[in-house]
Formats: C-alpha cells, structure tokens, sequence
C-alpha cells in the first residue's frame, strides 16, 4: 500500500487503538482480567485473564511512550484501574499468583516493561499502596529458579524494574540472567534458546521477540546500573542478527513460517524495530519500515481478527494446527511486540525517510547461516524466501523423538506453512502424524513414516550441508516443542541427507546406511516435496515417471523430481492441515521398492513462480563417501559429499534402546 511517511504512522496508531479498543467489552468492570473467548489454554481461565490484560498493556505502553502521553482513549487511566484491581490481595478477581499460575511470570515481564514505559502517566499516578500491592505481586519472582531458556528474562526485567522503584531484587539473579544469556550465544547474532541436552538446537523466532528484546530493554530499564559493556554487547549481537533477520521476510511481508508460538504473528518485527530503537541495526530507515509496513499489511489483509476486532489463533486464518497447549485467546497478543516502533518519536528517521525495498527485492541471494545451520535463498523474481534446515531441531540429542513439523522439516519458506495436524489442548499434535511434506523418510512394512529428529549437523557450508539422523518409530508420534512423551520405539537405519540451494531449486541426496540393532531391511525410501494451499475443489496435482508436480494459489509451483534411484511420484492431498489454506497438496518422490543401502539418491526440489532451469546432477564416490557434483545454470558448481556412518564409534542410543 502506498502510504506517506505521515501516513504510516497513523496507519500503525489507528491499528494500535483498534486493538485495544476491541478487547475492552471482554474486560472485567474493574479491567483486571481480559477474558477473550475462545478454547482456554492449558493454564486455564484465571491465567488467560492476565494474559489478557498483560499482552494488551505492553500495547498501550508502546503507544503511550511515543505519543508522549498523548491519550485520546485514556490508555493510562483504564490500565490503571487493571492493576490496582488485579494487585489487590482482598479483590476476588485479582491475578493469580506465581504460585498459582506459573505462566503469570511471563506476563509479569509485559506488566514490568509497560510499566517503565509508561512510568509518568501510570506508576508516578498510582498512589502508594497500590505501588506496594504491584511490588508485592512482583516480589516472589527473586530466588525463582526460572527454567533454563528465555523464561530467565522475565524473572530480569522483573527485577530490573522493582530495583527502579524500590521493590525485590537480587544481584545474583541478575548475574545468573546474564551468564545463561552468554552461554546460549552461539554465534553470528543467533541465540539458541536454551540448551538442549547441553547443545544449540533451539533456533526459533524466540531468537528476536525474547533472546534479543529482553536483554536490551533490561539495560533501558537499569540505565546507568546495568553492568559496563553490557548494553554494547547486546546491540553488537542485534545488529549481527538483524544481517540475517532481513533476508527472513518475503516480498509479500510474510516472515519465516518456522518454529513455535507462530500466531505471534507480527511478533517477528520485534528485533526490527529494537534494532531501531537501541541504534543497533545494520538496515537503513527506510527499510526498516518498509519491513514492517509490509508485514502490518500482509497479517491485515489476510484478516487476521475476527468479526469482534480480536486477534484469532492461527497464521492467517484461524488454525489450531500450528498452536501450542499454551496457547490460549489472549496469547495472539504477543503481537504487540511488533509494534515497538511506535515507541519511537513521530520524527525518527524511520517515520520520516521514504521506504525502501526488501532485501528479497534488492536481488537474489544463496548464503548460509551458520548460528541455526540453515541455507537460505531469495528470489526477487517470486519474492520467496526459502530456508533448508541442517541445524536445530529442538530435540534432545539423547532420545527419539517425534519429528515436530514446525522444526523437523527439511525446509521452510516465506510462502508455505508445514504440514501440522492435531488440537494441542487435547495431546500436542497428532498421534497419527506422518511426515509428508519436506520430509526424508523411510516406510516400515507397514507403511509408517519414519522420524528424524534427534539429527546432527555434518557440514555447513556457503550454498551446501549434510546432516544425519537415525531412522525410528515411535509407538506413540505424538509431538510437541519439547519432545513429546517417552514412547517405545524402534531404530532403523542411518538417513544421511545433504542439500545444494540455489535460486528456487534445491538438490536433495540421500544415502541409507545400516546401523547398529538395525532389521533386515526391505524399507522404502520416500522424499517430499513443499506443501501448497490449494482450493480443495480445484487442486491440481500432477505426477509422471520420477516427477511431481503441483500448481498452487497465487501462482506459486511446488516440483519434486527424482533424478537417480527415486522413479515413483505421486501427489498428496490434505484436508485442514495447512495453516494457510483448508487443502493442500505436496509433492512426493519415492523408490519403486526397498532402499539400497550405501547408493547415492537424489531428487529436485523446486518452489517458485514458475517451474525452473534444472541443474544438471552426476555421482561419484570417494573411497566410502559419495558425492553428487551439482553445475547449475549459469555455471555455478557445488559438490554434496555423504560421508557414510561409522559404526564403531559411540553410538548414544545403543544403550538405551527399548522395543
């Protein structure tokens, strides 16, 4: 949309008001709680309620600290009157307690930072008992032992903010918040949030709506008593992150469709415009709003409220596919984190200079990201943002698990949305979840879908990466982000699988190799393709010789195509699993029978506007390695080199396997 500078920035006020306007009809009379209806979370009615007052507060903070105070809808007089209420240890509907509600920690940090954000229009008004009825709801937040991830930072904002105004605080908390943080760095601006089975697997959008957001503000907050050197650090690490963050996003403004808590949605801006704020950004004025013009615009017009004004769960329509089991109504509001920029004054060179164009309208692009282990290309001639992922998975490196679609794929895009099926608040995703869509599997005899997840990276380099994974079964695929349940299970053969992403085509090779405890064999070796929202009615899905081919809406073409050793092709049609379309369809090449151990496959496998120029494919070996030679048109080479299994070292699973 072609909007003035002046423009924008009323657009994005105008949307703010509009949001939090919609909420106040599902508000107790004393604002405490917001109520939004919907399915509860898992943490139930009473804690949604907070949530819902906390996420919608952070908003109005942001909003008021730009505008000066400036407050046509008295933001600072209706959130007042909340936590006065809601601090209130004799009021029947007060908060909950951490005790009560452990997710109430999370939603003090929203609490804490609106609160410094808004701190002479709200707390300097507040008199002094209700003060010490916030400070009190705050104060058993010191000495909490927080989970080991981006849960420390609310415990650090929290306390950060109570040291400002004289409530709890503890040095040691604070030093412990800092020493995680650097522990979790690994490298090039990525955090991994948290350590899975002591590594860096978890590479998610939580890297810039938490793992940067809430280290910079926490030295906003603390001023001149956050610790020298820190506040340098933490804006060398954002704008590092910001080189890679901007490749992320589409040129239809959508960013990655990957990993948890997606109907956060506009969330995703949030190290964009802290970038911004904390004059830690690598990208110019104006692509710094051009980049959040474009994905406002994209959530808006894929009508991402409902008839009330209020934010549903899902991508663009609503979708329990993609939700967690703490998802609950209030939990799209999130969101308001993509809108820091308004904390910005009206004469900030990012509401003043012209936009500029995405970095995926700049030129195409095939580079690697080494933090999270993904390939990453982008094609000016479609917009679409692809990622192919050799790195996290979210998964303890010690035990199977059930492949989660939103980490375990092979690839992720700006365009399409994996495969999810499943209602978390019943189990977390479906028991009968096998993997389709950018997947590399083996089918058992009868017919299941093996699992990849755990999975080690092998080789990253600038357009190429090789990952391996021990093929399972679980009796009980259940998914969810942190695992799933313990279930029996049983081990198959090793799946070593390298990638070369140029352009809208990435080159596939697969080998399969026996392992210890391995069975006799006879699986069939299947390889998918991207998932496509296609109109159910109208989908069309074609499949011949070694080649798959579906045309989706918007002009999109997903292509699987079998070069060596994979001559079956179908396409797969599914019915509400796709979070951006009631159909979808994939593409999926396979072997004609049983998987030859130790042989090098490969397939094609294109997204893009069109159906593509083809790189031409040739296999060799070296000594045990094989390797595909890839010349891509223009001339451009690559090799993929699959290292075979070496069965005599330590195998971590041998010990603990369980029929």
């Amino acid at each position: 949309m072609n909007r003035t500078p002046a423009e924008d920035r009323a657009h994005w006020e105008r949307y703010a008001d509009q949001l939090l306007l919609a909420v106040r009809p599902f508000a107790a009379e004393d604002h405490a709680l917001i109520n939004l209806p919907g399915v509860p979370s898992h943490n139930g009615v009473h804690s949604d309620g907070l949530e819902g007052f906390a996420r919608t507060f952070l908003l109005a903070g942001f909003r008021l600290a730009g505008s000066g105070g400036a407050d046509p809808h008295d933001l600072a007089g209706w959130y007042a009157a909340g936590l006065t209420a809601g601090t209130d240890p004799a009021n029947p509907g007060r908060w909950p307690t951490f005790a009560e509600s452990n997710q109430a920690k999370v939603e003090a940090a929203s609490i804490a930072l609106a609160l410094h954000e808004t701190r002479p229009w709200i707390w300097d008004g507040l008199d002094d008992r209700v003060k010490q009825n916030v400070l009190d709801w705050l104060a058993p937040m010191v000495a909490d032992p927080m989970p080991g991830n981006n849960w420390i930072w609310f415990q650090g904002v929290t306390e950060a903010f109570a040291r400002t105004v004289g409530g709890s605080w503890r040095q040691q908390d604070l030093d412990r918040v800092i020493a995680l943080t650097d522990g979790w760095y690994a490298g090039d601006g990525w955090y991994s949030d948290g350590l899975t089975g002591a590594q860096h697997r978890n590479f998610d959008h939580y890297n810039g709506w938490a793992m940067h957001l809430y280290p910079l503000w926490f030295c906003r907050i603390l001023g001149a008593a956050a610790p020298r050197g820190l506040l340098d650090r933490y804006r060398g690490r954002l704008r590092r992150f910001l080189e890679d963050q901007r490749l992320l996003v589409g040129a239809n403004g959508s960013p990655l469709i990957q990993g948890r808590s997606l109907t956060y949605r506009h969330a995703a801006l949030a190290p964009v415009w802290t970038g911004a704020l904390f004059d830690a950004t690598p990208l110019a004025p104006g692509e710094t709003r051009a980049l959040a013009n474009r994905m406002l615009d994209h959530f808006t017009a894929h009508g991402v409220t409902d008839a009330d004004g209020l934010l549903t769960l899902g991508w663009h329509r609503p979708f329990r596919g993609i939700l967690q089991g703490y998802s609950g109504p209030a939990s799209p509001y999130w969101a308001s984190k993509g809108f820091i920029g308004l904390a910005l004054p009206k004469d900030h060179p990012v509401w003043t200079e012209p936009t500029a164009q995405l970095a995926v309208e700049q030129a195409d692009f095939a580079r690697s990201l080494k933090g999270p282990g993904w390939l990453v290309s982008g094609t000016a001639a479609d917009g679409v943002v692809r990622v192919v992922n050799h790195g996290g998975d979210h998964a303890d490196p010690a035990r199977p698990h059930a492949d989660d679609p939103c980490y375990a794929r092979f690839a992720y895009s700006t365009h399409t949305a994996p495969e999810t099926s499943g209602d978390p608040t019943v189990a977390g995703g479906s028991a009968d979840a096998d993997p389709v869509d950018n997947a590399v599997v083996l089918l058992d005899a009868t017919g299941r879908a093996s699992h990849r997840r755990p999975t080690t990276r092998l080789s990253l380099g600038e357009t190429t990466a090789v990952s391996r994974s021990r093929a399972h079964w679980l009796k009980d695929a259940t998914w969810d982000v942190f695992g799933g349940p313990d279930a029996p299970y049983t081990l198959g053969p090793w799946i070593t699988v390298g990638s070369a992403l140029r352009g809208s085509v990435e080159v596939r090779a697969v080998r399969v190799d026996p392992a210890y405890g391995d069975d006799t064999g006879g699986h069939v070796l299947r390889i998918g393709g991207w998932a496509l929202p296609v109109d159910p009615e109208t989908a069309f899905g074609s499949s011949e010789g070694g080649t798959a081919r579906v045309e989706g809406a918007g002009g999109l073409v997903s292509v699987a195509l079998g070069v060596d050793q994979l001559a079956h092709s179908v396409v797969a049609f599914a019915h509400d699993s796709n979070a951006l379309g009631a159909g979808s369809a994939t593409p999926v090449v396979s072997t004609e029978g049983s998987v030859a151990y130790g042989t090098l496959h490969v397939a094609l496998i294109h997204l893009g506007g069109a159906d593509p120029a083809l790189p031409h494919v040739t296999t060799r070996t070296e000594g045990a390695t094989l390797v595909a030679d890839v010349v891509w048109p223009g001339a451009a080479r690559d090799s993929i080199h699959l290292p075979a299994p070496d069965n005599d070292a330590y195998d971590p699973w041998k010990d603990i396997r369980r029929a």
